[in-house]
């Protein structure tokens, strides 16, 4: 049995604001550090997790929440690789607008179809420029994505790079984002396109999953501090 750990970061900025983020870089809230400590402390507790390898984004409210577990877990000495590919959903034009403001705007139905369908695309955005990305091809950076163009760029790095672990017995540890993680927790348990509508992922409760040798899921826990 090999274990996959999946997180999401810590509160952000734009989460406690209620704003659009994708790929806006912000840094956690206060609340947002505590909730990685104690998201740290419950991985901690899993006495059979020994992870080789840690995945995060190239955003910084990931990266702080990875190191606060990996300092709190004693994992600052795994290698831990930074990929645009697991970057949160691309929101295009709505980054930065309010969520309960982009209701009066675009409409209630609209704005439930961008945020949890699966195809939906919103508005496109501007070209990314950060120099994040410098080393990245520049037609594959999205100026906006639907969860299912989300699926397509995280699934490949999965593959390469995580499942090619697990099958080899090496436990993985992923800290991401809702709407990334939404998408790969969507082919790891082959949720349809309609019932994807119902997955939420909170912030900082961390997510469990044990597979066999073929990497079928065997077991699900989401551990929680409350």
């Amino acid at each position: 049995m090999v274990k996959l750990v999946l997180l999401r970061h810590g509160e952000s900025t734009a989460n406690k604001s209620n704003v659009y983020t994708g790929w806006n870089d912000v840094g956690l809230t206060v609340k947002g550090r505590k909730q990685a400590e104690s998201a740290g402390n419950l991985i901690n507790q899993i006495t059979d997790f020994k992870p080789t390898h840690m995945h995060t984004s190239v955003l910084t409210r990931a990266i702080v929440t990875a190191n606060i577990v990996a300092d709190i877990c004693h994992f600052l000495y795994l290698p831990l690789t930074k990929t645009w590919r697991l970057n949160e959903r691309h929101y295009g034009k709505l980054r930065g607008i309010n969520k309960d403001e982009s209701r009066k705007i675009f409409g209630k139905q609209q704005v439930l179809e961008w945020r949890r369908g699966f195809y939906a695309v919103p508005p496109l955005g501007e070209k990314v420029t950060s120099r994040r990305y410098d080393s990245c091809d520049i037609h594959l950076l999205p100026r906006a994505e639907s969860l299912y163009q989300t699926q397509k760029r995280v699934l490949p790095y999965y593959q390469d790079n995580v499942a090619s672990r697990l099958k080899m017995g090496e436990d993985q540890l992923i800290v991401a984002h809702g709407s990334s993680l939404r998408a790969l927790i969507k082919k790891l348990e082959n949720i349809n396109d309609h019932d994807i509508i119902k997955l939420e992922v909170p912030n900082a409760e961390p997510i469990i999953y044990t597979f066999d040798q073929h990497l079928k899921i065997i077991d699900k826990k989401i551990l929680r501090s409350f």
